[in-house]
């Protein structure tokens, strides 16, 4: 028997002289099993085969003989050798054993048998389904090929059990089905499996013996850890931490993923090469012909012994696949939102999404834990997300339990199945902060945290408000909202795309960077078409393209130096009728979380006068801190633009960053709300002011202490009388100023060799060193005399270097942080 793996790699499929249907017809992606059969709506191709193999097995006895005839070959052998054969091995041994009649049927062979491989009716059945009520041939019927009698081709099979020969007619219908697809399968890559297997079941019948894939594919499973195993390990590092009703909530969605992937039908290797430009598919090739040949054909041809997709693949499969199953999977959903059962709609549309988008940071991100073969994380609350065998159906189950109105996959194929990978396949992996400020130490005050997920119950629970995500936005909702919103529900993409000059272009991008192009040229008007063009298709430079029913409506020209450090913002623009959305905020959101990913975490761009308002919002600051020195040279400078910078926090998961500010304002307000509920006493109104009196100490007027205001503290602020506190307080401040980073050029006191006028023009000078031998000297004895130095440091500063210098830059920052810490330690007010 051939290799399916060498078959697949032939160019051109030999001419097959038999077909049948294997389970799936057509190479569009889309769920395989769950097709229904075109002849027969409602019956999916599983049930189908299932009912099939039913019938044939309800056959007589003389039926099934001449079924099993069909794919036998003839046992006479001929004239010449026919005496000698006999001499050696007696006719009447073929009615012995099993064994017996496989060493007289490799005699007859080895001597000269005949050639008719299958008996052949002489009367065939006029129309197609008359199997039952056709009348059984004899076993005196003559073969139309080779003339020899029927029972000359099932002489093996006289003494063999029922049970054996109904699994040699499962073997037949499958046979039968497979036959069909080789001459209905359209892909060439699809189509040389389906031969193989076709090939492969025939040999086993004639053989009589179980069918074993042969070659270089191997045997499952082919990774570990598999991909059920992967996901699993991925609830339990994402959610360990959350309460046990919202960590089963993942689970359940986890469980989900699994059914889905089982029953989805992958794209061909063809498919795969036009989209992912980078690779050549050899790999992902070999994995499309294990998923044939062990998953997805033995799903509605049950001789083929059959393994879940997600229990035999790992990592490497779920990479090539993940990004266009995720797309398809959630358009699915979301055309067939209707369908869903009202409870789990707002789960699936809502919850499911975002799952995936974490799931999607661990599957491509480079150091993800959970898939390491010794993970291990028990999860909180002693619980354990341990492996779940119910995930999986078994193999005879039928269709998957999915919610209503997807238990039936169709093919989504159709869905951009050419397209660049998607920008969120890059995403940077985000901390997960929560386990973080569980451990941080609790401040008096604090809200306790049991009283906080009481009330996120309250925001998230559908019964209790209209839901965690509706259409009409709230009046305070965030610039970025509907982009937000928009995104989730597929309605738009983000891709970083670029210009290659060593790769093979790819038609759909270069439509991309054209309309690019254009979005550019008509909002920058004042820009030239030639440079924007060039600058747009130039290798060197990406942009983060906003794609919208699969045209471009915006994006972000940018080229990153990752020696320097920094990237320059080129273009950035949303065309005309698609503003005012948020689609530039989300836009730039997108753009952070790429770069914190890269590990690059400042944006460097010369904005006009139209343009300063927009990057302000964005987090833009006139305020350089990056180097001349690292950006002198590199980037473009434009006549009459300001140089603005921003710089990115990698804690800070931007795309998210204003809903979870708005759920936090939710989570406040909800508090309030509960706090005055509590609050249900009246007081009288206050007489006294009737009576002549002036004023009244805030904390008498009555009902004001069980709101929970307190007193401020109305010693911060003043002079701290004790000498002893105030030098430990000092000393304490001025080493923490010391050992910030943009102390350095404040340490000792300024060298004539170095600024040889600097005492001329600075009467006061004052340097930290300084500071120390004041402080050791007991010079300090107010606030005031410290502060004063302090500010004096910076004044002297700002008086002899120019405003753009990297010491007034040092001394802008360090200024922030000691009137900070100043605020801190009570010694100004706040």
């Amino acid at each position: 028997m051939s290799d399916p793996a060498a078959q697949a790699s032939q160019p051109r499929l030999v001419q097959a002289q038999t077909a049948g249907s294997a389970g799936s017809s057509t190479a569009a992606t889309g769920s395989g099993s769950g097709n229904s059969d075109p002849a027969r709506p409602g019956l999916s191709q599983q049930q189908r085969a299932s009912q099939k193999k039913a019938q044939v097995r309800a056959f007589p006895r003389a039926k099934k003989l001449e079924k099993l005839g069909v794919f036998s070959a003839c046992k006479v052998a001929s004239p010449a050798s026919q005496s000698s054969a006999q001499q050696s091995t007696p006719r009447a041994a073929l009615a012995c054993t099993y064994e017996a009649q496989n060493r007289q049927t490799k005699t007859l062979s080895a001597i000269d048998t005949c050639k008719c491989n299958g008996w052949k009716n002489p009367n065939p059945p006029s129309a197609t389904r008359m199997d039952l009520q056709q009348q059984a041939a004899s076993l005196g019927e003559l073969c139309r090929s080779c003339g020899h009698a029927l029972a000359d081709h099932v002489s093996h099979l006289e003494n063999v059990s029922e049970d054996e020969m109904n699994r040699l007619l499962g073997m037949v219908v499958d046979v039968e089905n497979l036959f069909m697809s080789v001459h209905k399968e359209e892909d060439t890559d699809t189509k040389q499996v389906y031969f193989y297997l076709f090939k492969l079941l025939r040999k086993c019948i004639l053989q009589m013996s179980q069918p074993v894939v042969e070659g270089s594919l191997g045997s499952p499973p082919f990774e570990k850890p598999n991909i059920e195993q992967g996901v699993l390990n991925f609830v339990q590092y994402k959610f360990s931490h959350l309460a046990p009703k919202e960590r089963q909530t993942m689970f359940e969605l986890s469980k989900m993923f699994l059914l889905c992937l089982n029953y989805w039908k992958l794209e061909t290797p063809t498919q795969y090469r036009q989209r992912t430009q980078k690779d050549d598919g050899t790999a992902y090739k070999v994995d499309y012909t294990r998923w044939l040949c062990y998953c997805h054909v033995p799903q509605s041809n049950d001789s083929l012994p059959r393994y879940e997709t997600t229990h035999v693949f790992g990592r490497s499969l779920l990479k090539s696949i993940f990004t266009v199953t995720r797309r398809q999977l959630l358009e699915k959903f979301r055309v067939e939102k209707d369908k869903l059962l009202p409870e789990k709609r707002t789960l699936i549309l809502t919850h499911f999404p975002k799952f995936l988008s974490m799931l999607e940071e661990e599957i491509y991100g480079d150091n993800s834990p959970i898939w390491e073969a010794d993970f291990t994380m028990p999860a909180s609350d002693g619980t354990q997300l341990g492996h779940q065998s119910g995930i999986s159906p078994a193999a005879g189950s039928g269709s998957p339990a999915l919610p209503k109105g997807l238990s039936s996959m169709s093919s989504v194929g159709s869905l951009d199945a050419g397209a660049a990978e998607p920008h969120t396949g890059e995403k940077r992996k985000l901390e997960v902060l929560t386990l973080e400020d569980a451990k941080r130490i609790r401040v008096m005050g604090d809200i306790p945290m049991e009283l906080v997920n009481e009330v996120m119950m309250t925001i998230t629970d559908p019964a209790a408000m209209l839901g965690p995500e509706t259409n009409l936005l709230t009046p305070n909702a965030a610039r970025d909202e509907t982009a937000r919103l928009e995104e989730r529900r597929g309605i738009i993409e983000f891709h970083v795309i670029g210009n290659s000059l060593s790769q093979k272009s790819n038609k759909k991008i270069l439509m991309w960077l054209v309309g690019l192009q254009n979005v550019f040229s008509h909002q920058l008007p004042r820009m030239p078409k030639e440079y924007i063009t060039r600058l747009v298709f130039d290798p060197k430079h990406k942009t983060l393209a906003l794609i919208k029913d699969g045209r471009v409506i915006g994006g972000i020209c940018f080229r990153m130096f990752p020696t320097q450090g920094f990237t320059e913002i080129v273009f950035c623009a949303v065309t005309s009728n698609e503003q005012v959305k948020g689609y530039g905020t989300h836009l730039m959101n997108h753009l952070k979380e790429y770069h914190i990913k890269h590990n690059i975490l400042y944006f460097l761009t010369y904005a006009d006068e139209y343009a300063i308002g927009y990057f302000k919002k964005q987090g833009f600051s006139k305020d350089i801190k990056v180097p001349k020195g690292r950006y002198l040279g590199y980037i473009k400078d434009y006549e009459g633009a300001t140089l603005m910078e921003c710089e990115l926090n990698p804690r800070i998961p931007y795309t998210e960053l204003s809903h979870i500010i708005k759920r936090q304002k939710e989570i406040i307000k909800k508090l309030i709300e509960r706090k005055q509920s509590q609050i249900r006493k009246v007081y009288p109104g206050l007489t006294c002011f009737k009576e002549g009196v002036r004023q009244i100490p805030v904390e008498s007027i009555p009902g004001i202490r069980e709101t929970g205001w307190k007193p401020s503290n109305k010693d911060k602020g003043k002079e701290v009388k004790d000498p002893d506190m105030l030098y430990n307080m000092l000393k304490n401040l001025l080493a923490q100023i010391k050992t910030h980073p943009d102390a350095w050029p404040f340490m000792e006191p300024v060298k004539k060799s170095e600024a040889p006028d600097y005492y001329e023009i600075i009467r006061f000078p004052i340097d930290l060193k300084t500071m120390t031998e004041r402080l050791k000297n007991r010079y300090y004895v107010t606030k005031k005399l410290f502060i004063a130095d302090l500010q004096r440091i910076i004044t002297n500063c700002r008086e002899y270097n120019p405003p753009d210098s990297e010491y007034c830059k040092s001394a802008n920052t360090l200024e922030k942080f000691f009137y900070f810490k100043l605020k801190d330690a009570g010694l100004i007010e706040k």
